[in-house]
Parts: C-alpha cells; structure tokens; sequence
C-alpha cells in the first residue's frame, strides 16, 4: 500500500484519490446493474450499540457473535475459531472491496485527465 503514498504525494497529485473525501464519480459508472453494499437485515436488528463505533461495520454481526462465543465460552477460547474465522474473512472482503473503489476511482480520474488533454490538444 506504499506504492499510493508515492503517487499520491509526488508524482500523481491530482488525479491519485483522497481516501477520506467521499468518491467524485458515480458509482454506478460503467455498470449496468450494481447493487448497493447494505448491512444485512440481521445486522440492522441486533443491538450494535455494544460495539464502539470504530467497529460498526458491514462485518459487526460476525463480531457480535464472536463477542458473545467468548462470552459464554469463557475459559477455553478454541471454541470461538469458527466465529473468529468468519470475521476476519468478513473483514478481509471488507477491505479487498475498498481498495478495489479506490482502484476505480483512480483510473477513473487519470482517464478524465487524459481526455481532457486530448479535447485541449485537439
């Protein structure tokens, strides 16, 4: 991930994205039909205001389960490696899809830049 740090600094300034600002581009651009990322209904329903908002995310529910298998297993914590597992791939696909936005937002700004210098040089 130091290869943004880069461009992003030096080299690509204007068209590398800022991770914090909201994306520029429509994300429905270049797809016919993309479904929205929602947290499940199941999500929705739990009580999540026991976690800290840190860790509200797409994969709270996962986290909510291991929470509550600690819980109740308390002295053997090998019995939570399924619940464990479950989250971190949760949040492994979290991560994978928002470093794949990033990605297309990136190209999607060095493609604007590059025909707006092809309209200007024409």
């Amino acid at each position: 991930m130091g290869a943004h740090l880069a461009r992003r600094y030096i080299s690509e300034t204007d068209t590398e994205p800022d991770p914090v600002k909201k994306y520029e581009f429509d994300p429905q651009l270049g797809f016919d039909e993309r479904k929205e990322r929602e947290m499940l209904a199941s999500q929705q329903q739990m009580n999540l205001a026991q976690l800290p908002l840190e860790q509200r995310d797409y994969c709270a529910h996962h986290l909510l389960k291991l929470m509550k298998c600690k819980r109740d297993n308390w002295p053997n914590f090998l019995a939570c490696k399924h619940e464990r597992h479950d989250w971190d791939y949760c949040e492994h696909q979290d991560y994978v899809m928002r470093m794949k936005e990033y990605e297309r937002e990136r190209r999607l700004q060095l493609r604007k830049k590059r025909v707006e210098g092809q309209a200007e040089a024409a």
